[in-house]
């Protein structure tokens, strides 16, 4: 499996050029990372990109979709049904509805000898979906989102979210079932495996019951809440579990959390 990778140097967040070897067709996962170096590789191992594939709707994963649709005029954009007006909305309109083809949960793509399988992993959106790559050689790939980075999790505070049950499902009986080995492809930042995961990641792990959560008084977002959890994030700040006092739960900025008087 051949895999190029650029990162937006502000939103750090990653656009995929994925194919199953030189030459042949490819697809691309997200446009929010610089998409210059994506064409140029394309063009100089001879890939034929036809599709983009997007996890979802936010601008950090959607700003250069026109500028390879300019360079590809015939690629296919799938994204989910739940994402697709918002994606128009997210390009300022340049992106017609039109253009935005639906892909579904379990809905499988071929490319070459690579399969691509969608999963439904909602919580940071609605149509969060996760894109399952595997070939004839070596590990799957599991291309997140925003749903799972390395040692963190998805927050559910941003346009389109829906609730931590759904992201936790997402994680935990959905992408941290798959095969041990496979190589999680984050949205933003680097990459990690299913196993380190599991093991490793501070959130999962009191989901797991490996570890208690905190019973800290604090107040988020201004708010009197309950910090069960300040783990890392990808961007090197941090990312706040937290249970209001009605005994909702939220996944919330770090930025947004301070000792309670």
């Amino acid at each position: 499996m051949l895999i190029e990778r650029s990162t937006h140097p502000q939103f750090l967040s990653n656009t995929f050029l994925v194919a199953d070897g030189r030459g042949g067709p490819a697809f691309f996962v997200d446009a929010g990372g610089p998409v210059a170096p994506l064409i140029a590789f394309a063009e100089k191992h001879g890939l034929h990109p036809t599709h983009v594939l997007l996890t979802h709707h936010h601008y950090d994963h959607v700003c250069d979709l026109p500028l390879l649709r300019e360079r590809w005029p015939g690629l296919i954009v799938l994204a989910s049904a739940f994402e697709r007006e918002l994606i128009v909305a997210a390009n300022g309109g340049d992106i017609p509805a039109s253009a935005i083809h639906v892909m579904s949960a379990g809905e499988e793509l071929h490319f070459g000898r690579l399969n691509v399988t969608a999963l439904a992993t909602p919580g940071h959106t609605e149509g969060m979906l996760s894109l399952l790559v595997a070939g004839p050689e070596g590990p799957a790939r599991v291309f997140t989102g925003d749903t799972l980075f390395k040692g963190s999790v998805g927050g559910v505070r941003a346009p389109g979210h829906t609730t931590i049950d759904d992201l936790r499902d997402s994680i935990m009986a959905t992408l941290l079932e798959l095969d041990a080995q496979t190589v999680i492809e984050p949205g933003h930042a680097d990459s990690t495996t299913v196993e380190r995961e599991r093991e490793e990641n501070p959130f999962v792990r009191v989901w797991r019951g490996l570890d208690e959560p905190g019973q800290e008084r604090c107040t988020a977002l201004g708010e009197p809440a309950t910090l069960l959890l300040l783990g890392p994030d990808y961007d090197g700040g941090t990312k706040a579990w937290v249970r209001w006092a009605d005994g909702s739960e939220d996944i919330v900025p770090g930025s947004q959390v301070a000792p309670a008087a």
